[in-house]
């Protein structure tokens, strides 16, 4: 491995220092991944547990405010709020649960619930009351709130659900990444670069900084590869990040759904008797019980309470955690390409003529040839790692696509839109990354790539006579077709 020469280092012990080389570049790379799985781990558990503690925030707010202000309304009506955080939080979590199906399904019950308290005179079955709820677009009882709300819901927990998601997958790729294995080609590099000068007499020699370059550019070129769908998702998650605070964000949302509620339950009340009677037209007329109710129509009736009279102002707990979150994502974002430099760092000589003096591979003197680029591609004339660029690892090619299919899921989350129910795949990455959610795992995509293969060449390929006789057997077959054609020309 060493250059032809002076030495006093055996085959044996070359190929030892080999292995010590390769152990040492392996776990310098699985310490640099499991640093940045840590701060991404960390990143997610802020932001999740700050989530979930809103969630739990608005639901404690609904049960404490509803008795006071709707009574034994609430008491029957419980059950629906209770259902809706329930669904709200197992979306949030990964579970495979439509978002927009559980909204219209919320306001659709919440309607049969109050429909049935204003009517209690009456006999009711459960017919009527799906006539009822299928009523919604027509009659809109709680106005425009519905569509306020799904607005509103939809965008928060789809964005903060592929938020967490990216950074999942993001720790998962890493992780996957670290576990790489270094190539022969790689191993001799580093150990022609670190222990021959052992070898030769020289081991206070340290590498020239352009020769250490080289050697790391071409040790984790397909590393490099990373970089674009990497910082891809980096800028993608730093855009949804912005979106979680302002009047509009996770605080806003989440601690004005009761009020919200309240107030569209308000509407319906403040028109019972209208409502009423176009879904008796609708529906049918009602058959009255023997024993009479109290009409129903002055138990919806409440004081009016709106958002605007007591939403909070906006904690300024989310616009820190975001910008936090916003400054770790972007000093990650050159993570892949960093490494070269950042390996070369404490390796290379360094001072006064240090060019003229360092390790260039055969000897202490100046490195002349010019560094390579970034990637794969880039290391097709390194002259320190060979590298067959028709072959890129497949682990990390895996992990690219696994990039680009959860920057596509973000740039859909920023707009309000989940691709989980827009089609049908299901390839939500994550699995196995020790900062998995809940039923997250279990989702995970099962993405092959077919394995890239140097083209066959054949040189000075023989002509092959039989296949040109062929062509001629041929012949024959096509006078068949023609004969019957040249026979009906004949007989006009």
């Amino acid at each position: 491995m060493c250059p032809q020469g002076y030495t006093c280092c055996t085959s044996d012990m070359e190929e030892n220092l080999a292995m010590l080389s390769r152990r040492e570049m392996e776990g310098i790379l699985k310490d640099a991944g499991r640093s940045l799985q840590n701060t991404l781990n960390g990143q997610f558990k802020v932001f999740d547990g700050y989530f979930l503690e809103l969630q739990n925030r608005s639901a404690v707010r609904l049960q404490e405010m509803f008795p006071a202000i709707w009574g034994v309304v609430y008491s029957h009506t419980s059950e629906v709020f209770s259902d809706l955080y329930m669904d709200l939080k197992l979306y949030y979590r990964g579970s495979n649960v439509n978002l927009e199906e559980v909204l219209n399904e919320f306001w659709a019950k919440l309607l049969e619930k109050l429909f049935y308290l204003s009517n209690k005179q009456y006999v009711i079955g459960e017919d009527y009351l799906e006539c009822v709820s299928k009523q919604m677009d027509t009659l809109r009882p709680f106005g425009d709130i519905p569509h306020v709300v799904k607005t509103l819901v939809m965008r928060t927990f789809v964005a903060a659900r592929y938020f967490v998601q990216g950074l999942v997958v993001s720790g998962d790729v890493v992780r996957k990444v670290s576990q790489v294995q270094l190539s022969q080609e790689c191993t001799r590099a580093m150990m022609k670069m670190t222990y021959c000068p052992h070898c030769r007499g020289m081991a206070s020699a340290r590498p020239c900084a352009n020769y250490c370059s080289n050697v790391m550019k071409g040790c984790l070129a397909n590393q490099a590869d990373l970089n674009t769908e990497w910082r891809h998702l980096a800028e993608t998650l730093i855009q949804v990040a912005d979106r979680f605070y302002g009047p509009s964000g996770v605080d806003g949302v989440l601690l004005s759904l009761p009020l919200r509620i309240s107030e569209a339950m308000q509407t319906m009340g403040d028109n019972i008797m209208s409502i009423n009677n176009k879904l008796y037209q609708a529906c049918g007329t009602l058959r009255e019980e023997g024993a009479h109710s109290t009409g129903g129509g002055e138990s919806m009736k409440r004081e009016r309470v709106t958002v605007e009279d007591k939403l909070e102002t906006f904690s300024s707990k989310i616009e820190k955690l975001v910008s936090d979150v916003s400054m770790r994502l972007r000093e990650m974002q050159s993570y892949w390409v960093s490494f070269p430099s950042l390996l070369c760092s404490d390796r290379v000589a360094t001072g006064t003529g240090a060019e003229d003096k360092c390790w260039n591979g055969i000897s202490r003197a100046r490195y002349l040839p010019e560094v390579m680029g970034d990637g794969l591609a880039s290391q097709i004339n390194n002259p320190e790692v060979e590298i067959d660029i028709t072959k890129p690892d497949m682990t990390i090619r895996q992990q690219i696509m696994q990039l680009k299919i959860m920057t596509h899921r973000l740039k859909n989350a920023y707009n309000g839109q989940d691709v989980d129910f827009q089609d049908t795949s299901d390839d939500t990455s994550g699995s196995g990354s020790g900062t998995c959610m809940e039923e997250m795992c279990s989702r995970s995509p099962k993405i092959v790539n077919p394995p890239t293969e140097r083209p066959v060449y054949y040189p000075n390929l023989p002509v092959n006579k039989e296949v040109k006789a062929l062509a001629n057997q041929n012949l024959p077959c096509i006078a068949i077709y023609l004969l019957p054609l040249l026979i009906l020309l004949l007989r006009r």
